[in-house]
């Protein structure tokens, strides 16, 4: 099972990522998984590939949408080269809200606009490693001129991992039918919803594909609380109950609360963030909510917890750097015995 650290600030200052990163591959991290909120996503990536040599990177999510296929193939190939192979592209869909009042872009179905997306960057990159004509034409994208002067020519990794975040039924069998891999979203990341949600609809959308079976990649964003010793863990734990009051308050998220029957918090928790009553929230938030969704134990007790509850649900998990460098070395044993 593969660990990645993830920038978990979306505001961490540019200047700051190549630390970030160098700290994250010093620690024994084999992923980076790079958020898109407030930096371009790319830009990101390239710091980070730049100032490591092993650790794989990987955008999670590149808002698609609003960049042209043709755009986003480029910034891909050109990462792959410079870091000889270890860039992965995600790509996600975003809200009608934000892909037309935050980038003033044409709102059409996601799900075959996915489809066609994801078909024209690799048409785009085949035209490249192969110099064959450009030609994908379908019902959002027509690609029919490459020049040589614009085709940067073949790479010595051209097969470039292409993961959809994915957290409703059809983006997810969508990833099944198409891509390399899926990405989950925290608050859909437990166990229980990766068995009985996410393998089953990778699995539909493998069919529906005539794919002979589903993406083995599956990156699971999830909840952890750790640290050196039970007090630690603890404030962990009660800082999560804190972030799940506003999380949960959000209907895009409640795919989890309702496969455990919980629909009426997140009516609960929406109802107090328009009240603006955000002190009321993580009351909420149960013990035994944590219990189901939060992997919890110290650093000597999480590695066997999260073998278990992960082992043979997902290819990767993430895990969040210590917020004092000096138990670095305690979370790299738990990679370590992640990784055997």
């Amino acid at each position: 099972m593969k660990v990645f650290a993830a920038i978990e600030d979306p505001r961490l200052p540019l200047r700051d990522v190549a630390a970030w990163a160098i700290r994250a591959e010093r620690i024994g991290f084999q992923g980076l998984l790079i958020p898109e909120a407030v930096h371009d996503g790319f830009l990101t990536a390239l710091l980070a590939l730049e100032h490591t040599t092993t650790l794989e990177v990987a955008t999670s999510v590149t808002v698609a949408f609003p960049r042209s296929p043709t755009t986003v193939a480029y910034a891909a190939w050109d990462l792959q080269a410079l870091s000889g192979g270890r860039f992965a592209l995600g790509l996600g869909s975003q809200i009608k809200g934000n892909i037309v009042g935050r980038f003033g872009t044409p709102w059409t179905p996601p799900l075959g606009r996915m489809r066609d997306y994801v078909g024209a960057v690799r048409a785009v990159w085949q035209s490249w490693q192969t110099d064959a004509p450009l030609a994908f034409t379908s019902d959002n994208y027509q690609l029919t001129r490459m020049q040589p002067f614009f085709n940067p020519g073949p790479i010595e990794h051209p097969d470039i991992p292409i993961f959809l975040g994915g957290v409703n039924p059809g983006m997810v069998a969508l990833a099944g039918e198409i891509a390399d891999g899926l990405m989950t979203h925290p608050t859909n990341s437990g166990p229980r919803f990766l068995r009985e949600r996410c393998l089953p609809g990778l699995a539909s959308g493998a069919a529906r594909g005539d794919r002979e079976s589903p993406p083995r990649a599956l990156i699971a964003s999830t909840f952890v609380a750790t640290g050196p010793d039970h007090a630690a863990v603890s404030r962990e734990r009660e800082s999560l109950r804190e972030y799940f009051g506003f999380l949960y308050s959000t209907p895009q998220y409640w795919p989890t609360l309702a496969l455990y029957g919980w629909e009426a918090l997140g009516t609960e928790l929406r109802a107090l963030t328009r009240a603006g009553k955000w002190q009321d929230m993580p009351a909420l938030i149960t013990d035994d909510i944590l219990d189901a969704l939060v992997a919890t134990g110290t650093y000597d007790e999480i590695a066997p917890l999260l073998r278990a509850w992960y082992g043979g649900l997902a290819s990767g998990i993430t895990l969040r750097l210590p917020v004092d460098p000096a138990h670095d070395p305690a979370l790299g044993r738990v990679i370590t015995a992640l990784a055997s």
